[in-house]
């Protein structure tokens, strides 16, 4: 279609691993087919990219998304599969792709610019930008071998983006440099944007996929788990990883699964044992909140003895682990008094001020003061948030923006 700049059908990549290596040609022909296994980098990934979108690649390391880079600018074939590209691509797949370490910096330029497909007249008209670009003036007559990472990958980034391409392709070389360079790379990918180019690239960072991606494909073993908008995607990204590492959130792991059980995970005397943890989200057959939705979160309990004074709370931390909120019945002036058997205690957050993520949270059940511990569950359940905009960063605070001296209209959508 006239419309697709990328199209991936059916691509499948496989590497053959050999656990012996052989040393000469004599010993392979005497010895015959030597024993390997297949590695499977990608299987079966099928998606497009339309012309002037804006796709990101996520995935953990070893997922496929940098074979599957690869392959779409031509330095691999895929095994089974076919990859269709229209258009000039300029492809940035790794720190110095394409430099020779004893050419100076303006000889590489003119290489790497060779290599994009244009003429030394063309480099000549840009170079300039190139070098302002990659604010490395006093340097460029040096050999590339003295210059450090940061400088190579500005350079390279530099050419890429220099050469007037239909189709950007990019590996983790966003998060290169210093704020100032970053910031700097962000505002050339938005001028892309408008000018109608495509890009394809691959990153970790969430808050660049929302900020700037109209969708996102998410890889893991080499599988397309979900190509949908950035929000959900990142989502999807952030369980795989968390599968990866044995962690169950509350919606993947149900309502009535404890997973801090059993001992010795568990804290406290279980004078009050914790037997279960509903996570809450408004509609039905939703597991997340959009920002500024209601949560509930509901802690049900069972008590062996009757206990006069009990304080119930929770604490909510990132995925860092960061602490982020906490409170519990006794710091909102509650006093609960328990009888022997089942009940249970509601944390109602009528509203969420939180953006894309996964939170923890953590709970307990204690007497005044934090001691005795009688049960504790530390951030063994969570909550997921999916922002469907593309506001960085990690609260939603929703400031009223009012303008004087100047006329303020209203935008179309982001795309």
């Amino acid at each position: 279609m006239a419309d697709i700049a990328i199209e991936i059908d059916g691509v499948s990549k496989r590497f053959r691993l050999y656990q012996e290596q052989v040393q000469s040609l004599k010993e392979r022909v005497i010895r015959g087919r030597i024993p390997h296994e297949d590695f499977w980098a990608l299987r079966d990934v099928s998606f497009e990219v339309k012309q002037g979108e804006t796709v990101g690649l996520l995935g953990h390391n070893g997922s496929g998304k940098s074979t599957l880079l690869k392959c779409v600018a031509g330095i691999q074939r895929p095994t089974s599969g076919r990859i269709v590209v229209g258009g000039r691509m300029a492809a940035l797949l790794e720190l110095g792709a394409g430099f020779h370490p004893e050419l100076t910096g303006r000889e590489n330029v003119y290489l790497n610019g060779s290599i994009l497909g244009l003429s030394k007249a063309e480099i000549t008209r840009v170079f300039d930008d190139i070098v302002a670009f990659a604010e490395i003036e006093q340097f460029i007559d040096n050999q590339v071998k003295h210059f450090s990472s940061g400088m190579y990958a500005r350079l390279g980034f530099a050419v890429a983006v220099n050469v007037d391409p239909d189709l950007l392709v990019i590996d983790e070389v966003l998060s290169v440099g210093d704020e100032a360079f970053q910031r700097k790379c962000i505002n050339r990918i938005k001028r892309f944007q408008t000018e109608g180019r495509t890009i394809l690239f691959v990153t970790h960072a969430a808050d660049l996929v929302r900020q700037i991606c109209d969708r996102a494909v998410v890889l893991d073993h080499g599988e397309m788990v979900i190509d949908a908008e950035p929000g959900i995607a990142v989502r999807a990204f952030r369980e795989t990883l968390l599968h990866r590492e044995g962690v169950e959130g509350a919606a993947a792991a149900g309502p009535d699964v404890r997973t801090d059980d059993p001992d010795p995970e568990r804290r406290g005397t279980l004078k009050i044992r914790i037997t279960g943890v509903d996570v809450e989200y408004p509609g039905a057959g939703r597991a997340h909140l959009l920002p500024g939705e209601r949560l509930v979160v509901r802690v049900r309990y069972s008590a062996a003895e009757a206990v006069d004074e009990a304080v119930f709370g929770v604490a909510v931390h990132d995925i860092k682990g960061d602490h982020l909120f906490g409170t519990n019945t006794e710091l909102v002036g509650l006093g609960v008094s328990v009888p022997v058997g089942d009940g249970e205690v509601a944390f109602v957050f009528d509203s969420v001020p939180l953006l894309d993520g996964t939170y923890f949270l953590t709970l307990g059940a204690h007497a005044p003061g934090g001691e005795p511990v009688y049960d504790w569950s530390e951030q063994r359940h969570s909550f997921e948030v999916v922002n469907p905009g593309r506001t960085p960063g990690l609260v939603d605070l929703r400031p009223r923006i009012e303008v004087r001296g100047a006329t303020a209209t209203p935008l179309p959508p982001q795309r």
